[in-house]
């Protein structure tokens, strides 16, 4: 069964769904424990960071104005490796109503899948692919994980950068019918124009809140 905060934690007054921090926090770390097992567990250190992303997936609008976040835009999430990035985003994504709900998959693969199917794999991730497991179709939303670690693929001997392909692609998305996309990278701001150029950092400024674990944030995995 799919876990839904909605009907397992939250409150419904005045016609809305009302959460407290210390509910999610918990339903989070069950799931995290029903999920990846009985050691995982959440650091008060990551709570703010945890707050956000909650804040920003319930759409609780006076709360991510504190939090300076732009309900419009997706979720860059950065921080270094092992910090938890991919998890999270992985639990996150429940308290997302079920059409905004995205879909975690790992840059590596794509590139992977770019060599071996070529062009049309851009299209796959960027050209308003449509979700047809709900009643009435709605946009697929992707989280491109660990953005940064892929390397760049050939087709046929022609050299592709497939990720910033995709990232100007969904940004035109973004702008035409405002459909989100969220990140998840060990990069910093300067690493990411390095890898894929001032244009794509230039969108990916318009595109995203950023959302960032502590540069000291231990490796969880350890």
């Amino acid at each position: 069964m799919t876990p839904n905060p909605y009907k397992e934690i939250a409150e419904i007054k005045d016609g809305k769904h009302r959460f407290s921090f210390g509910a999610c926090k918990d339903w989070l770390e069950n799931l995290g424990k029903r999920t990846y097992g009985d050691s995982f567990r959440l650091y008060p250190d990551d709570f703010p960071l945890i707050y956000s992303l909650i804040v920003y997936a319930i759409e609780d609008k006076k709360e991510a104005e504190k939090c300076n976040l732009n309900l419009k835009k997706g979720i860059l999430l950065t921080g270094p490796i092992g910090c938890g990035k991919t998890t999270l985003m992985n639990l996150v994504k429940y308290f997302f109503q079920p059409g905004k709900q995205y879909q975690v998959k790992s840059t590596r693969d794509i590139t992977f899948e770019f060599e071996q199917e070529g062009y049309k794999v851009i299209n796959r991730y960027s050209k308003n692919p449509l979700n047809l497991s709900y009643t009435n179709p709605v946009p697929n939303i992707f989280c491109f994980d660990d953005l940064g670690i892929e390397q760049t693929q050939k087709h046929f001997g022609n050299e592709c950068n497939v990720m910033a392909e995709i990232l100007l692609s969904r940004y035109d998305l973004f702008i035409s019918k405002g459909i989100p996309t969220h990140l998840t990278s060990n990069l910093s701001a300067s690493e990411i124009e390095e890898k894929y150029g001032n244009r794509v950092r230039s969108r990916m400024r318009e595109m995203f809140n950023l959302v960032a674990f502590d540069k000291e944030s231990g490796d969880k995995r350890s």
